[in-house]
């Protein structure tokens, strides 16, 4: 059941739930948290299917917060409110509600977000486009105890990962992140059959990939070892390599879908590691809501290794052939080689 407003408000959008709800017959509110969506427009009908596709696992009210620019300065003055409400079938496990904000609306929308949260629920907010540098200062992002961004999405990857070092505040992640849980459960996974100590590691994937760079943040803090970061033509990351004292461990994915494991003494084992869709990232973002600390200690751990986000600097290093060592980061010196520290690593 789909049910539009227009120029309206917070309260008349509460009365159309309550009123959808009873219209589909289940006037219970069965949802365990409220997913507040920042997008545009362009991006706004991925956003919103990805989050339906996860609430199947978790049941939620679903704000998605569109902010549409007017064309005219009389437009831009005047603060005007549309709301498209979805519930039953049309809302798949949960509630939708659809704001495009206009005007002065836009400078407000946690006004008009707030009064829409379900009561003594978690609040989730993510920005699935132009995440803003720090997100737990942003308006919206106060709102929450988990602030969900990506990286990967930005214009410059490598300098919205340096932000996000630099602002990180305990409850929020990336689904750059997400994105590496299994690559790092099969490296700790194959670790745990070598107890063997690690010497060095070596990261390759795509340019620019900011899971590459958080997946080698990740194994120099955990190991304390230099990791060096190998560039190839993806897609996305493919291949981690461990130098250790038994021999050397490769997890190899170079179609993006299946790899291969290869330890010393042991025979070739081929593991599905495909890329995951956004939906799933966003449900298992979603099953925690307590702070990452793993993530947290990785972040912290780049932070002097990560550049400035420089666009010439990051051209410079853009140009090396797939296949050469080099880097995502903007300064290649940096990249090639994280000599491990202690007292970081601790």
């Amino acid at each position: 059941m789909k049910i539009d407003l227009t120029e309206t408000t917070a309260s008349k959008i509460n009365k159309a739930l309550v009123q959808g709800r009873r219209a589909v017959g289940t006037p219970a509110v069965g949802m365990v948290l409220t997913l507040v969506i920042v997008t545009d427009e362009e991006n706004a009908y991925d956003a919103l299917k990805a989050a339906n596709d996860a609430s199947r696992e978790h049941p939620s009210r679903t704000l998605v917060v569109i902010k549409r620019v007017s064309r005219t300065p009389r437009d831009r003055a005047k603060a005007r409110l549309d709301a498209e409400v979805r519930v039953g079938a049309d809302a798949v496990t949960g509630e939708t509600v659809v704001l495009r904000l206009y005007g002065e609306a836009i400078d407000h929308a946690q006004s008009v977000v707030l009064p829409l949260l379900l009561p003594d629920a978690p609040v989730v907010v993510w920005w699935a486009v132009n995440a803003p540098l720090d997100p737990a200062k942003d308006p919206l992002g106060s709102l929450a105890q988990r602030r969900v961004t990506d990286a990967y999405a930005a214009e410059q990857p490598i300098r919205e990962l340096t932000a996000r070092s630099e602002t990180y505040t305990p409850g929020d992640t990336d689904l750059s992140w997400t994105r590496i849980t299994p690559w790092r459960s099969m490296v700790a996974a194959a670790l745990d059959q070598m107890p063997c100590k690690v010497t060095s590691a070596e990261v390759e994937g795509e340019e620019f990939n900011p899971s590459c760079e958080l997946l080698g943040m990740w194994l120099a803090s955990r190991l304390d070892v230099p990791v060096t970061r190998t560039v190839s033509a993806g897609p996305g990351l493919t291949a981690v390599r461990l130098e250790t004292s038994c021999g050397p461990i490769v997890l190899d994915r170079p179609d993006g879908s299946l790899a291969t494991l290869s330890m010393r003494g042991q025979p070739d084992r081929a593991v599905a590691l495909k890329r995951r869709e956004t939906s799933e990232l966003l449900a298992e973002e979603l099953r925690r809501l307590d702070p990452d600390d793993t993530f947290a200690a990785a972040l912290k751990y780049g932070v002097d290794r990560l550049g400035d986000g420089d666009p010439k600097a990051e051209s410079e290093t853009g140009s090396a052939p797939d296949g050469e060592a080099g880097s995502a980061q903007p300064k290649p010196a940096a990249a090639k080689k994280a000599p491990a520290k202690k007292a970081a690593a601790k």
